[in-house]
């Protein structure tokens, strides 16, 4: 797969161009796991908790374990496609080891950027679109978890 790379390199393809063309099926594909896996876990959600946290004499504790799980999950899901990056880095040669690969992606998808970790010259903007990619999933996180947290809190009342 190295050769292959350096092959589009040496081809006259734009660097950027490679950059884009394995970064947006990157993206895509992150996000589709991201949608599917938050659909899941919302979905699940709102269908097991609802009846739980109204049977339970601790209601808040109930909430609480709901949103504690939902948020393992988003975690869960944020590491896979971390990974999914890092293996891409490590695949391309970006980076000289796998520790190193999932470093530095861990610090692009959450925009951190604090260690002096650069990938290969080459595949710099690969970074930038990880970051970007890393924008999009943490505001769907956002948006599933904020719309799975006013459909549990409106049965509020059938709490108390």
């Amino acid at each position: 797969m190295f050769e292959s790379a350096d092959a589009l390199v040496r081809s006259g393809l734009n660097s950027w161009s490679i950059d884009w063309i394995w970064g947006l099926p990157l993206m895509v594909g992150t996000t589709v796991v991201h949608v599917v896996g938050m659909g899941f876990v919302c979905h699940k959600t709102l269908k097991h908790f609802p009846q739980r946290i109204e049977k339970s004499k601790h209601h808040q504790a109930m909430f609480v374990l709901a949103m504690s799980l939902m948020t393992w999950s988003a975690i869960t899901l944020h590491g896979a496609e971390a990974v999914m990056w890092a293996a891409a880095f490590r695949l391309l040669g970006a980076v000289p080891n796998v520790n190193v690969a999932m470093l530095y992606s861990l610090n692009a998808v959450t925009s951190y950027g604090h260690e002096s970790i650069n990938l290969a010259g080459h595949w710099r903007l690969m970074g930038a679109l990880e970051a970007l990619n890393g924008w999009l999933l943490f505001g769907l996180t956002t948006a599933f978890m904020f719309g799975t947290i006013e459909k549990l809190w409106s049965k509020r009342s059938t709490w108390q």
